[in-house]
């Protein structure tokens, strides 16, 4: 009788001491991010930003994402497990920017906080979007193209896809800009690549073989961007102006290179540190601005090293 009181003892000291660590564990606040993939240097970006303001601001962060950017059902199970947890706010750049409502829904229902990065969802569920003017970016994009060119001409786009917010206002950006401020540009195809360097490249090459005369192409992320150099390589096309979107080594060295004229840079360290800066204060109940933009610029051989780009650029 004695031995099982001691035992009885030491396993409800255990249970004391175990509730105890997890009540500390709970002090801190736990702010996952589910972002759209990890096969691009700009999510490890991202990552760092997040990272960075989760030891400034004391807080547990995870950051995961699905193997490639055409994976939705994996972001989804990924989604759900996170909100499993039970954390307190929850960042989320969407794939696709309707599927995954229902399990946003029940995070809303269950009073996690959820702030959209980079890729937003078609829902006022999110308190807040840190994320580009991807609409203005790609319409910047469209300026320095029909510029290149010499204001006239035919032209092509290699996009990521047509489910993500940023698939979608990338195309659009781009394609509204070029008509209605340079109606002599003629845009005589749009693909998708899934962001895929190398389903891209032969998107690129299948894209200039039907239109000899092309002058330039958009690529609208860094895989599509990447694929759309290797492609026009490949063919040693060297009339044809290429602008990209996001940085990368691949991209930097195009620039550098003049193979590529030049690409959009976003502010990935930003986007990652002002989600969870976002997240956190939404848990605490603070206010948060509905949309954080984080930034854009175009960088070419001439800025490259600048100062200002050389902050937003990353390997």
């Amino acid at each position: 009788m004695i031995a099982r009181r001691t035992l009885l003892g030491a396993l409800s000291a255990a249970a004391l001491l175990a509730g105890a660590g997890f009540a500390q564990a709970q002090d801190k606040l736990y702010i996952p991010l589910i972002s759209k993939g990890f096969q691009h240097q700009f999510w490890q970006a991202v990552k760092t930003g997040a990272d960075k303001a989760g030891t400034e601001l004391g807080v547990e962060v995870s950051f995961e994402g699905p193997d490639n950017e055409t994976q939705v059902d994996r972001q989804i199970d990924m989604l759900a497990a996170a909100l499993a947890k039970k954390p307190a706010a929850i960042g989320f750049a969407a794939l696709d920017s309707q599927a995954a409502i229902p399990l946003l829904k029940q995070a809303q229902e269950n009073k996690i906080p959820v702030i959209a990065f980079d890729s937003g969802v078609d829902s006022d569920i999110p308190v807040a979007t840190a994320a580009t003017d991807n609409l203005a970016a790609a319409a910047l994009a469209a300026d320095k193209m029909a510029e290149l060119i010499g204001g006239s001409g035919k032209v092509a786009l290699v996009v990521h896809d047509q489910t993500s917010r940023t698939g979608v206002d990338r195309r659009d950006g781009f394609v509204n800009q070029m008509r209605e401020k340079h109606p002599e540009v003629e845009i005589v195809d749009i693909q998708y690549g899934a962001g895929d360097q190398l389903q891209s490249t032969e998107i690129t090459k299948a894209i200039l073989t039907a239109n000899p005369d092309l002058k330039g192409i958009f690529g609208a992320n860094e895989g599509s961007a990447i694929g759309v150099v290797n492609g026009v390589t490949e063919l040693g096309r060297k009339d044809v102006v290429i602008i990209g979107y996001d940085s990368g080594a691949a991209q930097k060295a195009a620039i550098k290179s003049g193979v590529m004229a030049g690409a959009i840079t976003q502010n990935p360290i930003g986007i990652g540190y002002e989600t969870v800066k976002a997240a956190v204060a939404a848990a605490k109940g603070e206010p948060v601005e509905k949309v954080i933009d984080t930034g854009f610029y175009w960088f070419d051989k001439t800025n490259i090293d600048s100062p200002e780009i050389a902050a937003v650029l990353y390997d």
